[in-house]
């Protein structure tokens, strides 16, 4: 698999993110953007502990996992406080948190980080937060609402490995909803031949930093440190995506939870097959293509 860096830029204007990154859906780590705010200098994970400590949030534990379908129900519930010691202890656990909707608990939070001025839309009042210890892995996926997305990091270090949708096919996606069974760390060529064709591009974001995740990418993350970071969306700017992301969250994410829990295992067997089928039918488009290329090459000799 190839593997690439995310384009980086210290300031940008409206402009050159829209031409440059927004319109032609390439990523982009912009480093500081939160500087330029209040959260910048104020939101430490103290900070946030004492705000929003008595708080009962939803935990998930990532050994719980689900491959069948995706994360809605918590594994645990416990007040905001207790879980945020797990990463001010920086110790390898499995509890992460993730799509806490601050605002609605704390609304002072809004005017200290509201959303970016390059990012704002119709979604722009809607601020959620990730946190996760030390270690923690966040299975690839695609948001399944496919809209645009800028995360900032805010304590801690997040490694972020992002992947085109023009690969989905290759990277076994599974059927009605918006992951695989891919392990990024360990790629198992054998089992995975169409990852062979797949390019990815990474980025580490450390306090501060914001990166914009265009429609539809693929993201796989690891937690280098315990840490949290922000999230705020912005509608697809295509057509197309607008839709797919509206069939994918009120068509196939209620579908696959029902076939899942009539089917269980053999859903998820039937899903692999699929996905198998598309890769192969995927490797062979790209091989019909170098021959194709072979020939012309041939032809011009």
């Amino acid at each position: 698999m190839k593997v690439s860096s995310i384009n980086v830029v210290s300031e940008i204007s409206q402009k050159d993110f829209n031409e440059k990154y927004f319109y032609p859906q390439k990523p982009l780590v912009i480093k500081g953007l939160a500087d330029k705010q209040i959260a910048g200098e104020k939101w430490t994970i103290d900070y946030i502990k004492n705000v929003c400590g008595e708080v009962m949030v939803d935990v998930f534990d990532n050994n719980n996992k689900n491959s069948a379908s995706a994360f809605t129900t918590p594994d645990l519930k416990m007040k905001f406080s207790k879980y945020v010691d797990t990463i001010i202890d920086d110790k390898p656990t499995t509890l992460r948190m993730f799509l806490f909707n601050m605002f609605k608990c704390k609304p002072s939070l809004r005017k200290e980080f509201p959303c970016p001025d390059l990012f704002k839309g119709v979604l722009s009042r809607a601020g959620f937060m990730f946190f996760g210890s030390k270690g923690i892995k966040v299975r690839i996926h695609q948001d399944m609402d496919f809209s645009n997305v800028v995360l900032t990091q805010f304590y801690g270090r997040k490694k972020v490995v992002l992947i085109e949708p023009k690969y989905s096919d290759l990277l076994y996606k599974l059927p009605y909803n918006t992951h695989s069974l891919i392990d990024l760390d360990n790629p198992d060529y054998t089992k995975y031949p169409g990852l062979r064709y797949v390019e990815s591009s990474e980025c580490v974001l450390e306090h501060g930093d914001s990166l914009y995740m265009p429609s539809g990418y693929w993201h796989y993350i690891t937690y280098i440190d315990g840490g949290f970071s922000v999230s705020y969306r912005k509608l697809a700017h295509s057509i197309n995506d607008k839709i797919r992301g509206f069939v994918s969250l009120c068509v196939y994410m209620p579908y696959d939870k029902l076939m899942n829990k009539i089917l269980g295992d053999l859903w998820l067997v039937k899903k692999e097959n699929l996905a198998e089928i598309k890769a192969e039918k995927a490797i062979q488009k790209i091989k019909e293509g170098y021959d194709k290329l072979s020939d012309v090459q041939l032809q011009h000799q």
